[in-house]
Order: structure tokens, then C-alpha cells, then sequence
């Protein structure tokens, strides 16, 4: 039994204060109705809620659920072999996780959710990060560490049964495929034609390399002294981004088209894959950290000093309504579909059952990692919300409303804003144009230019000035291209490890993740699924991965309502039954959330909502030889009749496989907690640990290493 541990009256004090502050922050927004109120007031809420929750309930489910053991020997130790599994720094390995977690989706998701109202998304972005998303990752980090880094679907598979595991290995791998080629896609849409941007972000790959070699071969362990370096050199890669783009010559070299990004994006995700992780990905991710958390620290500061008072509704009429130009469909259930990433996402349960635990050091280290890296990720998308919110909503709505409502024209959009019950002048669109140097900002869908815009807003009321705008924006644009292409590579190397694991089944040698010629083709494999798609999505705006974008959001939920069945389960398996709550409470949640959409999507006679609604409205105007937007032809009629049939057979297709996955589970729980002795589990033997983390700056020297 865990001792207990006795607060002092200072801690007590300083517990009580953060509480309070949090308390006066949640009052503040959830109160005030019809008057403005600061940002700062969100930001309070949301930084005293995070502080409390590691505090306490990350600790109890450390110390009480999981019962984290620092002298039994992790993975990286036991099975160190210089390419996947690596010992490495704390410091280092939060900043890979907190990379790989962290795309697109704490950036974009808040900002489109932002037609809902503030509090709604605030809400769940701090309640489901604390008790659903930050409980997820944690529970799963731990779990595929103590199965050697097994993936989430293939613990499925050995820890549910074959039926239900089978349906997870190709749900989860299908679903991931469809993730990466999204986030590929939106790198692509942010770096092509920007010479800053790809400069910018290219320079991060030989830095990393340095990185790697220096902290592993020239100067092993030291961390601090790597970072000081590293973050050096980043900075300069930043502003020299901005003289490449001033340069003639060189903005030219570095100005490359939509297509020659997604064969760069390949051969790079193939090279991230296959390379040892301490060469390229684990530096590199470390790397863009400094930049992600820097950049969300600057805003946040800014908030700050600026003070920018939040100019979106509390609560808007589109969250009851459902009628809202950026998207279809009421609060419950799309608000927590739209909102994953920064709340809850299934993503991350992929990189806590394929990365990550293959390099942390001690099992201690899981709470910092997998819970810590989840809280830092929804300030991000806290940070995402504010940026939309203190937006004039008339320059929000004709951001992101299609272009089919809005028109090619600034008084067309400023007439179909006013139509949503906003308004914005002509002359004020074309100046909010200007200040960023865009030619327009009319429907500029997708969420990123509207961050970047919000972004932009508040840094130049604090850096510069208005003339400052245009800087802060591009600069803004380049941060989301980086943001969101660590989750490519990172996810590229947890797809190589899943098919390895569903490969492995059928033939023993694919499953050895140190066995090269697999390595390489499953690496293959990978990169060339997802590849296709988003090279389809590129070359044909309505084929491709834009095809299957509208399967997004509820895919994502779908694989964590899979990682939060696995975690139930094996809880309730190895003799944990009385704390299953932790895990099954977000699976109740997030099942209904994903069932619920699920079932509008496909039965919805809303043309807006529903995929095969969708499709008899495009057939009808086949037949009667009408071409309805966004298609421009009769051609482009038909493709949107295909896609239509081909999501809706998907989601009913992930939703068939995902209910195998519970009722499966459902069994074996119920068999597990009639049996009078724990079921067995995968979980390997105990065995004694070496490593010695007492002293941070020296890191022990890894055995492949050694002569």
C-alpha cells in the first residue's frame, strides 16, 4: 500500500491559492453574460485546473491505479539496441512525446469550434483533458510499457481476444492512415509556396542530426548543454528563413509547389522511420518543442500584457441550431468530435503504445510524460481558442465560411456575414487582408490562417506595433507547418510498428522490430499508404485524402474509445477492478460521443450532416443536369457522389469494428471479475532495473555505446 503522504501548510497554502485562482478564472467565464470580459480570465481558469489536476489526481492514479515501480526495468533497458529502443533523458523524451502528440489539432480544432462559443470549448478542453484525454495517454504509455511496447492494437488483440483484436489492428491501422495523410496534407497546404516556412522548417533536420550525434557520441548526457546549442541554431534557422524569403534567388530555391512537397514529406518520413531514434526523430522533436512551447508561452504572455478581450459569444446560437457556416450539426455530439486533440484524441494512445515507450528511462517517468505532455497540449489549444475569440466575428465568419456562401468578393462576403447576423464592412475585410499581406482572407478555411490572423493580433499589440502584423503572421503560418510535422514523422515510425506487430502474427520474423528487412518494408508500406492519398488529394481537390477528410474527427474518437477499452480492460484483468472508473468514465463519454455522430453522419437527412443524404442530393442534381457547389462540373457531381458512398460505408464500417472491440471486451471483463483469481495478461516478469537517473545532467551511457 502506497504511503501517504501528509501536505504541509505551506504546500497547503499554495494549493489552496492555485485552486482559488482557477475558481476565480472558471467564474469569471462562465458568468458573465452580455458585457466583455479578458482572455486572461480563460487563461487563469485553465492553468489553475491543469496545476491541480498533475498535482493530484495524475499523482493518484501514479501511486494508487498504476502503482508505478522505479526499480523493475523498462523496455529501453532491457531491450536496448540503439535504433528503437534507446534509454533516454527525461527531458529529451518529453519533448519527443509532447511533439508527436501535439499536430494539428490543438491548433485547428479549437479555432473552428470557436462558432459554438468560448465556454463550450473551453470546457471540455480542460475537463476532457483532465479526466478522458491526459488519463489516456498515461494509462497506455503505461500499459505498452510493461508489454515491451507492444501497439495499442496488438495489446488489443493479446489482451481482448482474437475476434476483437483482429477488429482493432485493422481499424486502428486503416484509421491512422487516414490521420497522417490529413496532417501531411495541411504541412503541404501551409509550406507550398512559402520560401520562409520550407527553409525554416527544412534547417530543423540537419540541426536534429547534429543534435543526435553531439548528445550521443561528442558529448553524451549532456542535455542542457545540447539544447543551448540546439536552440541556437533553431533561432537562427528562423530569422534566416526570413532572408531566404527576402532573397530573389534564394526565395526561388526554396519556393516549391504542393507536389514536390508530398515527395519530400515521403522520403522524409521513410528516413525517420528506418534511422535510429536518437539520430533524427527523438532530437528533432526535442528541437521543435523549444519552438512549439516557446511560440504558445509568447502568446500567452501576451494575453497577458495585452489583456485582449474575447469578441466571441459565450455561447453562440449555432451551438443550439446546428446551422453554422464553418460546420454542420449541434453541440452534442459534433463540438467533441471537432475539439480532439487538447481534450482527448486517439492519435496519442498510438504514439504512448509505440514510441515513447520503447525509450523511457523509469516507470515514474510515465506521469510526466504521458499525463504532463497532454496538459501542455491543451494549453495549446487553449491558447488556439483565445486566438479565434478575440477576432471582430465578422472577420471570423468570413474566414471560415465556404467560399460557395461567401462569394469571390468582399461585398458579397460582407453581405453573406450579415445574413449570419454579424457585421463587417468591405473596406474592413480588405484592410485585415492588407495588415497580413494576403490578397484576401475571404473564405480561408481549415482554421490555420485564422489562427494565424488571431496570433498576429495579439503579438502585435505587445511586439511592434500594427506594422508588425504581417511578420507575425507568416511567422505564425511557419509555426503551424513545424507544429504539425513532427506528428507526420513521429507517426509514420508508430505505423511502421503497428503493421510490424499485425505482420507478426501471420509471420514470426516482421514482428522483430530490429529485423532490418522488415523495418523497411513496413516503413514502405507506410509512407506509400498514406502517400497516395495525400498525392491524390494534392493533384485532385475532390479526390484523394480530401476525399476522405470528413472521416477525421470521428475516426480519431473511434481510436480512443479502442485504447480506452483496452486500458478498461487490462485494469479489470490484472486485479485493478475497483479503479477501472479512471478508464471505463471517458469510455462511457466518449463512446456516446462517437456512436451518436456516427449515426447522424449516416442517417441525417440534412444534406449538411448526413454522408448519404449528401449523396441522393448530388444524384437528384445529376438527374436533373444541375452542378451544385463546391463541384464546378458534372464530373466533379459524380466525385462527390462516390466520396459520399465511400465515407458513409467507412464510418458504418469503423463503427461495426470498434463495437466488436467493447462487446469483446464487455466478456472478458465480466469473465474476469466472476474469476477468483486475476486472468492472466501479457505483462512481462519483473525485472530489476541499473539505470541511475539521480543525476539529471549525466545521463548513464547507453549499452549500445559501449565497446
Amino acid at each position: 500500500m502506497p504511503k501517504t503522504v501528509r501536505l504541509r501548510p505551506q504546500a497547503i497554502l499554495l494549493w489552496t491559492c492555485v485552486a482559488l485562482l482557477g475558481a476565480a478564472g472558471w467564474a469569471m467565464v462562465a458568468l458573465a453574460r452580455g458585457e466583455e470580459i479578458s482572455a486572461i480570465w480563460l487563461v487563469a481558469a485553465a492553468l489553475g485546473s491543469y496545476a491541480i489536476a498533475y498535482r493530484f489526481y495524475s499523482r493518484f492514479i501514479a501511486r494508487r491505479v498504476l502503482k508505478l515501480d522505479d526499480t523493475r526495468a523498462t523496455p529501453a533497458e532491457r531491450l536496448e539496441d540503439g535504433v528503437d529502443y534507446h534509454p533516454t533523458d527525461r527531458r529529451v523524451l518529453l519533448g519527443h512525446h509532447f511533439a508527436a502528440i501535439a499536430g494539428a489539432g490543438p491548433l485547428v480544432g479549437p479555432v473552428l469550434a470557436a462558432q459554438m462559443g468560448y465556454l463550450p470549448g473551453t470546457i471540455w478542453i480542460v475537463g476532457g483533458v483532465i479526466f478522458a484525454g491526459a488519463v489516456q495517454d498515461m494509462v497506455v504509455l503505461f500499459l505498452s510499457m510493461r508489454r515491451d511496447g507492444k501497439s495499442l492494437g496488438q495489446m488489443a488483440r493479446e489482451e481482448i481476444g482474437k475476434v476483437g483484436g483482429i477488429a482493432a489492428l485493422v481499424a486502428v491501422f486503416v484509421i491512422m492512415i487516414i490521420l497522417l495523410a490529413v496532417l501531411a496534407l495541411v504541412v503541404v497546404n501551409a509550406l507550398a509556396h512559402s520560401p520562409w516556412g520550407t527553409f525554416s522548417v527544412a534547417m530543423t533536420i540537419p540541426i536534429a542530426l547534429f543534435m543526435g550525434f553531439y548528445l550521443r557520441v561528442f558529448r553524451p548526457g549532456r542535455v542542457t548543454e545540447t539544447s543551448f546549442i540546439g536552440v541556437a541554431l533553431l533561432l537562427l534557422a528562423i530569422v534566416g528563413g526570413g532572408w531566404v524569403q527576402d532573397s530573389p534567388a534564394l526565395a526561388e530555391a526554396f519556393t516549391w509547389s504542393p507536389t514536390t512537397l508530398v515527395f519530400c514529406l515521403v522520403g522524409y518520413g521513410f528516413v525517420a522511420s528506418v534511422l535510429p531514434v536518437w539520430m533524427l526523430l527523438a532530437p528533432r522533436d526535442y528541437l521543435s518543442t523549444f519552438m512549439k512551447v516557446g511560440t504558445i508561452g509568447l502568446l500567452a504572455l501576451g494575453v497577458l500584457v495585452a489583456a485582449p478581450v474575447l469578441k466571441a459569444d459565450g455561447i453562440s446560437d449555432f451551438a443550439s441550431s446546428g446551422a453554422g457556416p464553418v460546420f454542420a450539426g449541434s453541440l452534442f455530439p459534433f463540438l467533441f468530435i471537432t475539439i480532439a486533440c487538447g481534450a482527448l484524441s486517439g492519435f496519442h494512445a498510438l504514439v504512448s503504445s509505440g514510441t515513447t515507450p520503447k525509450l523511457i528511462q523509469k516507470e515514474s517517468q510515465v506521469r510526466l510524460i504521458g499525463y504532463g505532455s497532454m496538459l501542455m497540449e491543451s494549453f495549446v489549444a487553449i491558447m488556439a481558442l483565445v486566438a479565434a475569440s478575440v477576432l471582430d466575428p465578422g472577420l471570423y465568419y468570413a474566414m471560415n465560411a465556404p467560399a460557395g456562401v461567401l462569394g469571390g468578393t468582399a461585398e458579397s462576403a460582407a453581405q453573406a456575414v450579415a445574413n449570419f447576423g454579424f457585421t463587417i464592412t468591405p473596406e474592413q475585410l480588405t484592410a485585415a487582408a492588407q495588415a497580413v499581406e494576403e490578397e484576401t482572407l475571404i473564405a480561408r478555411t481549415g482554421g490555420a490562417p485564422t489562427l494565424a490572423v488571431g496570433m498576429s493580433e495579439i503579438f502585435s499589440q505587445v511586439f511592434g506595433g500594427n506594422g508588425m502584423k504581417a511578420f507575425w503572421y507568416h511567422f505564425a503560418i511557419m509555426f503551424e507547418a513545424l507544429f504539425i510535422l513532427t506528428t507526420v514523422d513521429a507517426g509514420t515510425r508508430v505505423g511502421r510498428f503497428m503493421l510490424q506487430d499485425m505482420l507478426g502474427n501471420v509471420w514470426k520474423p516482421m514482428g522483430r522490430v530490429n529485423w532490418k528487412p522488415g523495418v523497411w518494408i513496413a516503413s514502405a508500406v507506410v509512407v506509400g499508404a498514406w502517400g497516395y492519398f495525400l498525392y491524390a488529394g494534392v493533384t485532385d481537390p475532390l479526390g484523394g485524402i480530401n476525399q476522405l477528410f470528413p472521416l477525421f474527427g470521428i475516426a480519431n474518437q473511434l481510436l480512443a474509445a479502442v485504447a480506452l477499452t483496452v486500458s478498461t480492460t487490462v485494469l479489470i484483468k490484472s486485479g485493478r477492478a475497483r479503479w477501472a472508473w479512471v478508464t471505463a468514465a471517458p469510455l462511457v463519454w466518449v463512446t456516446a460521443i462517437t456512436f451518436t455522430a456516427g449515426w447522424q453522419k449516416i442517417f441525417s437527412d440534412d444534406p449538411k450532416i448526413g454522408f448519404f443524404a449528401q449523396r441522393a442530393k448530388y444524384a437528384d442534381g445529376i438527374e436533373a443536369g444541375t452542378v451544385l457547389p463546391p463541384a464546378k462540373s458534372m464530373d466533379d457531381m459524380h466525385t462527390v457522389v462516390t466520396n459520399s458512398t465511400v465515407d458513409g460505408v467507412l464510418i458504418a464500417i469503423f463503427l461495426l469494428l470498434v463495437a466488436i472491440v467493447i462487446v469483446n471486451a464487455i466478456v472478458v471483463c465480466v469473465r474476469a471479475l466472476r474469476s477468483p483469481e486475476p486472468l492472466p495478461t501479457t505483462e512481462v516478469p519483473h525485472t530489476p532495473s541499473r539505470i541511475d537517473v539521480s543525476a539529471p545532467e549525466r545521463s548513464p551511457e547507453p549499452a549500445g555505446a559501449r565497446g
